[in-house]
């Protein structure tokens, strides 16, 4: 993320006002990351991978144990002011008083087993669609697409939990996602979508889009013929360090979120506080909110 690196021991209350630098710096900084986590939203919808349904979380840069999502809204509309805080078990650190997405177990339990990941995106974009359907695996037919890995593994809800509605919202379901995901970044959901981890916001829409994209291009490709050529291990390898090793990353997110702000999708501008993210210890909640997806 652009923000400044923050120290993994500091616990925020966004909005407390402080006459202390130091704590106006820790402010400021979770401030901008959370910015960048409503525009991540924005972006992901605006390339057209999200729709209605979807949502991209961020773990919170000064606490492991916990991380962020949207309130339960269309990504293209998330603003700062709708995010969260969770604890790993997806539980908000105090009542939104708002609905919330029935699925962010899918996002607490892979942050739970996953230390290295910092985002995670859950979508159902059009170009998965067939492979899910016809459980094809995904593989890298150009270089941007080495993000997603070569054969990354499929997942079945009706595996282990049965017939269900296809939703993740019970923590067993989520936990055995992340299981199926293992060391990966990339993890097929059968008839249902894809999820996509990353080292950060910023990495996590790389690797969301490219796929998406890549995957577009493969079934495309599949429908001229099936001798398809995919890039190598080896290939793979060096391509996937295109985002972190050049200015790829960087140049991609400035490019997208100019294409948010053409499509005038901007973000309204920074305020003083952010709904939701609360302090370190949660009050009982008094209502319990509507769940949704």
């Amino acid at each position: 993320m652009s923000s400044a690196v923050v120290r993994r021991d500091v616990s925020y209350n966004v909005g407390h006002k402080t006459n202390s630098s130091k704590g106006n710096a820790v402010a400021d900084n979770l401030s901008e990351a959370l910015r960048e986590l409503a525009l991540a939203n924005r972006i992901v919808a605006n390339e057209g991978v999200l729709d209605a349904f979807g949502h991209v979380s961020m773990r919170h840069p000064g606490n492991p144990n916990r991380y962020f999502l949207s309130r339960s809204r269309a990504p293209e509309l998330v603003e700062p002011a709708d995010l969260i805080e969770y604890d790993l078990d997806s539980h908000p650190v105090r009542d939104p008083g708002v609905g919330q997405y029935s699925e962010r177990v899918i996002h607490g339990e892979i942050y739970k087993a996953r230390p290295d990941v910092m985002s995670v995106c859950h979508h159902h974009a059009p170009g998965f669609m067939p492979l899910l359907a016809t459980r094809t695996d995904y593989v890298p037919i150009f270089h941007l697409g080495a993000v997603g890995g070569i054969k990354p593994p499929f997942w079945d809800q009706h595996d282990e939990f049965g017939d269900t509605n296809m939703l993740v919202v019970k923590p067993e379901e989520g936990a055995s996602l992340a299981r199926a995901l293992g060391a990966r970044w990339l993890v097929l959901m059968n008839r249902h979508g894809v999820t996509v981890a990353g080292s950060s916001v910023r990495d996590c829409v790389f690797r969301t889009v490219y796929s998406a994209r890549n995957a577009e291009y493969q079934v495309q490709s599949m429908a001229i013929g099936s001798n398809i050529a995919s890039l190598s291990a080896g290939e793979v390898e060096h391509a996937g360090k295109i985002s972190t090793m050049t200015t790829g990353l960087t140049r991609s997110w400035e490019y997208w979120s100019l294409r948010v702000s053409k499509a005038g999708g901007a973000l309204p501008p920074a305020k003083a506080a952010v709904r939701n993210a609360g302090p370190k210890s949660a009050p009982k909640a008094k209502s319990k909110a509507r769940s949704r997806r």
